[in-house]
């Protein structure tokens, strides 16, 4: 009997056909590793949901088999499942100094530091997981201590580049490691995952160090208080608004919790560095000149909740914006951020504000590749199969596009979603089926309880409102006693459409009537009579369609 050819499964659990959630999982002979753990955030029709998570049914189902997660970098779409995924799955966590530092900060939050094994693992080493062999090679993004993986197997090698951008000038002065990716190319790679989020803009991306330049310009000129709001974890960029502060003679608060965990972590850890005479408690600014202070914030998306936010509303509790501030917002919205951002930044202007954005300034440079550094990956690895990852599904077949461009067979390209799994052997590539994947919703402590069906219950809430019709029948005769007593949430105030609300205790009255002129006494039945009878006059009387929640007490 012929023996099955090996091959390598490749299954992407999240980051297909969307922004977020990026968890690939790699499985050779009886071993599975995987590689990132990340959330994404909620949809506007997700009303009431926290996180959203992937569906790990396949990992658990196969949980013998997982050897380990290994992570790229430290962002949220890439790590910020993991303390919900490790729950059910305790396996062992690799990544760089600094990802791991920002892992056990999670943990922390979660109680669980105890229970997780975690290995830090510097780029230019490598770790055996079972069959695979997992080399981290240094790359640049906009978060310190990222790589991209080379994963080495007996069938050949794969190559992950995670999130990258090509920085020849980077802040650390450790551009990406072009030397050992050429190498891997050279002794040929057998399957390429690639970055897609910036492949539909030409060119190049600006060098992180062009946004230090125009700061310490716009820091020169301002005469009162900076406040500027970035990404947490972008600590190279936090680390050259502290320079320039530094260069001008100004004290830097932070404000926001998440960029306080990151900041204490990244300097624990040697990433970022600011003298102590320059740090001052964010309770403290009124102790010192406004031409001295420098806060950095979070909020740059306009998230409800961030400092930023509270601040543009008068609602923070530390800082007041007032005219003569002057508001950096060092980042580009993300997609369907747009509105939220809009808002908060009208409404610092209308505090006298001065703001300064993307569209007034370059106080922001991606941390993706644009069209020709995705060029340069592509030909320094020469993969013989490519799978574009970390993009919308226009950012895929426009990836998968430009491969062909550089003179890739379209049949060895594989674009995919969610779930799709792809085996690669010598023999070749091949699409082989699919396994369980999707949204985990994550809702206060609730993790996976809230699905669809609740989805739509909130949506039809939000939209249309709810009544409530309670009711008090004679359990052996089936006569009605009292009610019915309806109460509106969402639809109509009752005190002011009355007469609408008496019209609609008459149809209760009469649909009940009905039931027990025909004898029927069950309560499923009953309920329906009411929705029934109740949603089509309403409806009639309205053109709107409210949630009806029948309640009937017996006595």
């Amino acid at each position: 009997m012929a023996r099955k050819p090996a091959k390598i499964k490749v299954i992407p659990l999240g980051g297909l056909n969307e922004i977020g959630k990026n968890m690939i999982a790699f499985e050779y002979k009886e071993d599975i590793i995987v590689v990132d753990c990340g959330l994404s955030f909620p949809e506007d029709e997700m009303l009431g949901i926290d996180l959203v998570i992937p569906d790990i049914t396949y990992l658990i189902k196969n949980k013998d088999k997982v050897r380990g997660i290994v992570l790229t970098h430290g962002h949220e779409d890439h790590i910020g499942a993991l303390p919900y995924v490790l729950k059910k799955l305790n396996v062992p966590v690799y990544g760089t100094k600094l990802t791991l530092g920002l892992v056990e900060n999670k943990f922390k939050e979660h109680k669980i530091n105890n229970i997780v094994k975690t290995q830090i693992v510097k780029a230019g080493e490598e770790v055996k997981l079972g069959e695979f062999r997992v080399e981290f090679i240094k790359t640049s993004h906009s978060i310190a201590d990222s790589v991209c993986l080379a994963i080495h197997t007996t069938l050949g090698t794969i190559v992950h580049t995670g999130d990258f951008k090509i920085d020849y000038t980077p802040i650390d002065d450790e551009p990406i490691d072009f030397h050992r990716l050429a190498e891997l190319g050279k002794k040929g790679v057998m399957l390429l995952l690639c970055d897609s989020t910036n492949v539909e803009r030409p060119g190049y991306t600006m060098s992180e160090r062009t946004v230090g330049v125009n700061f310490e310009n716009i820091f020169r000129n301002a005469i009162g208080r900076i406040i500027v709001a970035t990404f947490s974890s972008n600590v190279h960029r936090v680390q050259q608004i502290i320079n320039a502060a530094n260069k001008f003679n100004r004290k830097v608060a932070f404000s926001g919790r998440s960029m306080l965990n990151v900041v204490n972590v990244s300097r624990e850890l040697g990433y970022l560095t600011i003298a102590s005479d320059m740090l001052i408690d964010i309770n403290d600014l009124n102790k010192y000149p406004e031409n001295e202070i420098v806060v950095i914030t979070t909020g740059s998306q306009g998230e409800p909740m961030s400092a930023l936010s509270r601040m543009a509303a008068s609602d923070h509790k530390k800082l007041v914006v007032q005219p003569g501030d002057l508001v950096i917002l060092s980042a580009t919205p993300i997609p369907g951020n747009e509105k939220t951002v809009s808002r908060v930044v009208n409404q610092l202007f209308q505090k006298g504000a001065n703001v300064i954005y993307e569209a007034l300034a370059d106080v922001h440079v991606s941390g993706h590749a644009c069209q020709e550094e995705i060029k340069l990956m592509h030909t320094l690895i020469k993969p013989q199969f490519f799978i574009p990852v970390h993009g919308e599904y226009r950012h895929l077949i426009q990836h998968a596009k430009l491969a062909e461009s550089l003179g890739m067979d379209s049949e060895n390209i594989f674009t995919i979603e969610n779930g799709e799994v792809v085996e690669v052997s010598k023999e070749g590539a091949r699409r082989a089926g699919n396994v369980a994947s999707g949204n985990i919703l994550v809702d206060g402590l609730g993790v996976g309880d809230v699905g669809n069906i609740v989805l739509r219950d909130r949506k039809h809430l939000s939209e249309d409102g709810l009544m409530v019709v309670v009711v008090t029948m004679a359990k052996e005769s089936g006569i009605l006693l009292s009610g019915p007593d309806i109460i509106s949430r969402g639809f109509v105030y009752v005190r002011e459409s009355e007469d609408l609300m008496d019209e609609a205790r008459s149809v209760v009255r009469n649909s009940l009537k009905t039931c027990q002129n025909n004898d029927i006494r069950e309560w499923a039945v009953l309920k329906s009579a009411i929705k029934d009878s109740l949603r089509e006059f309403l409806y009639q009387k309205t053109k709107r369609s409210p949630m009806i929640l029948p309640i009937i007490m017996e006595v």
